[in-house]
């Protein structure tokens, strides 16, 4: 039997199954598990668990492995399996959308980058949720759709290295990184387009095109691949201050005293780690109550113990006092290409890979 002969005979059976009861289809379906908002459902969702006893869940975020002191939480709270198949964010997306094609909806819950779950969202293979615990989030984490949301922020900002830089003389705008004392002491990541754009286009796109042009030719940018590596060069003293680094790997190389610190010319540019739940997700009750679960305070403290800013605005933030301007999703995957040839272009080429 084809593959389309066998979604037509699960449709018949759905559809079958709907005509005879249809208030239990209804709930028991992931569309009508995921947006009831009676005041019995956590109620529902955990009796829902009891019986479909494990999740599935995709990640890219190494901190949400099994092991992870959030998914241990949940299994304590929920008495719940969670398998967690965990690759890069890339990869994450090629599972599913090659799953999907081949018939398989294995993944019950997803949480990837922001950009890869829009890409979901246009493949429709997400389903809307209505959650009470959105009332906590921050509005930039939840989009019009609502088909994901953010779980916490990666913010990039910028990090030197304390004995080789002085805290008086940290510029205060990206202009500032125009000074003669900065010639050949700046680093960036090789592959940071997103936040490449958004600066740029803060600025106005041809003023910041042109900033950054000069920016490499009067002082050179030392381009690295990875975030780990670059920020453990500006601990080593070997790039003195560093571009695009992710808020928290300062903070973790600094708890083991290394001379590092972070600080964020504003707007400080970020991104969101995101989380979806499948249209087809083998077990509806328990995707939700996880989705649920990670926007909790209880997960969100969690993910602030590992340096992650959280979503939740009833949970303290690194980023409080800061101002912060998000990478649109939507722009990331319209203008990929585009941003990734400007960048490659101005930094990577002329600032020289390293």
């Amino acid at each position: 039997m084809s593959i389309l002969e066998k979604l037509g005979s699960a449709a018949l059976s759905i559809a079958l199954l709907c005509a005879c009861h249809p208030a239990r289809a209804e709930e028991s379906s992931v569309a009508g598990v995921a947006l009831y908002a009676g005041s019995d459902r956590n109620a529902r969702l955990v009796a829902g668990v009891k019986k479909e006893d494990v999740l599935t869940f995709y990640t890219s975020v190494n901190r949400l492995q099994q092991g992870s002191p959030v998914i241990d939480a949940f299994k304590k709270k929920y008495g719940i399996e969670v398998r967690v198949w965990r690759a890069s964010s890339e990869k994450v997306l090629q599972r599913v959308l090659a799953e999907a094609k081949a018939g398989r909806f294995d993944a019950d819950v997803v949480t990837v980058t922001a950009s890869d779950l829009e890409a979901l969202h246009r493949e429709k293979w997400l389903q809307a949720v209505k959650s009470p615990l959105f009332a906590d989030v921050m509005p930039a984490a939840l989009p019009a759709h609502r088909e994901w949301v953010g779980t916490y922020l990666l913010a990039f900002v910028q990090a030197y290295n304390t004995q080789a830089v002085k805290r008086q003389d940290l510029p205060k705008t990206y202009h500032d990184l125009l000074h003669p004392r900065w010639k050949g002491r700046l680093g960036i990541e090789s592959k940071d387009y997103e936040w490449f754009y958004t600066v740029v286009k803060d600025m106005g796109e041809q003023e910041g095109i042109a900033f950054f042009k000069k920016l490499v030719a009067n002082n050179g940018l030392s381009v690295r691949n990875g975030h780990s590596l670059l920020t453990n060069l500006v601990a080593s003293g070997e790039v003195p201050l560093a571009l695009t680094v992710y808020h928290y790997t300062p903070e973790q190389l600094k708890q083991k005293g290394a001379p590092i610190e972070w600080f964020a010319i504003e707007p400080a540019i970020a991104s969101l780690a995101a989380t979806g739940v499948s249209k087809r997700a083998p077990h509806p009750h328990a995707a939700i109550l996880f989705y649920d679960f990670l926007l909790s305070e209880e997960a969100q403290r969690m993910l602030l113990e590992m340096h992650y800013a959280p979503v939740n605005k009833n949970v303290a933030s690194p980023l409080k006092n800061m101002r912060v301007k998000f990478i649109d999703p939507a722009t990331s995957l319209d203008e990929s290409e585009k941003w990734t040839r400007l960048y490659d272009d101005i930094i990577v080429k002329q600032g020289g890979r390293q």
